[in-house]
């Protein structure tokens, strides 16, 4: 009896003891304080530039009406977890982040912590965001700003039940988020070091021009070769130069202008809005996300 009794107790204290420790691991982590007086807003002027690069546009404007800067959110993201529903990210005090310190918005970008101090599904893309700036997100921070507050709330997330329970990020967040690191690769080239920053923190290439694991990461092996859109209804084409080697920088930045593409045609689909946010680039900007583009290391396509 007594032995039993010793067995049921250190199984019950290896388990609280498993419990505990998984629980410390996954909690959030945010980087700042959310007072830290270090952080204050910065310029709006170059605010509306990073706001461009980031393409927060394209996800955060109200769907059904054509100012792109009324970011009320609520458009539908369809995924294999459901479909989840973005944020108002206008500068009203109770449906959108108007009441966020910069120290709020800089968790929200480099750690993809809330300020009630949850985790962000990964649909929010702060895997690439998290190698920002802070001088960037102060600039970000004051052109939201400049903006006007939008009352509406978003829908909430429809997502499978097991998903609903956001600690299970964490586990996500230890097996494939780095934060505060970007993938670029950098080779002391000012135009291809600022392309790497535009293309792989900014910009966020590679969140849609690769292909996802079953934990919905993006493959490493894949990383800009292309895959399968997040909503399964077709092919983000492959970026590497196996898919554009026969396009030149200026062809490139001539696209990302224009939405013109080397063979007379016009890029379409979801591209179309992206091209709506790099022509308010510096032509230097897009000339650099062409360089860097140039530089990555062919990669097969990996068809479906």
């Amino acid at each position: 009896m007594l032995r039993g009794a010793r067995l049921f107790s250190t199984a019950v204290a290896a388990v609280l003891l498993v419990f505990s420790s998984t629980w410390l691991l996954t909690r959030p982590h945010p980087r700042f304080a959310a007072g830290d007086p270090t952080l204050t807003p910065g310029d709006a002027g170059r605010g509306r530039l990073v706001f461009a690069a980031g393409g927060c546009a394209s996800c955060h404007a109200s769907p059904g009406q054509p100012d792109r800067f009324r970011l009320g959110g609520d458009l539908a993201l369809a995924s294999p977890y459901g479909t989840f529903r973005v944020p108002n990210i206008s500068p009203d005090p109770q449906a959108g982040i108007g009441s966020w310190s910069v120290a709020d918005l800089a968790n929200a970008l480099i750690s993809g912590v809330s300020p009630s101090g949850q985790h962000y599904y990964p649909a929010f893309p702060y895997a690439s965001y998290t190698g920002m700036t802070l001088d960037d997100i102060s600039d970000l921070y004051a052109f939201l700003h400049t903006l006007s507050p939008v009352p509406e709330h978003p829908q909430p997330h429809d997502i499978s039940p097991l998903f609903r329970i956001r600690r299970f990020v964490g586990f996500w967040k230890l097996l494939f988020f780095h934060e505060g690191r970007s993938e670029g690769t950098e080779n002391g080239d000012s135009v291809h070091d600022r392309g790497a920053y535009l293309v792989e923190t900014l910009g966020h290439c590679a969140e849609c021009h690769s292909s996802r694991n079953i934990f919905g990461a993006v493959k490493p092996k894949t990383r800009f070769a292309g895959g399968v859109s997040s909503e399964n209804v077709g092919f983000n084409p492959n970026i590497t130069p196996t898919g554009i080697g026969s396009w030149s920088e200026q062809d490139l930045a001539e696209m990302l202008r224009s939405g013109r593409t080397p063979d007379h045609g016009y890029v379409g689909w979801s591209m179309a809005d992206v091209v709506e946010n790099t022509a308010e680039l510096p032509e230097a900007d897009r000339m650099a996300i062409a360089r860097y583009l140039k530089s990555l290391p062919p990669r097969p396509t990996p068809y479906p």
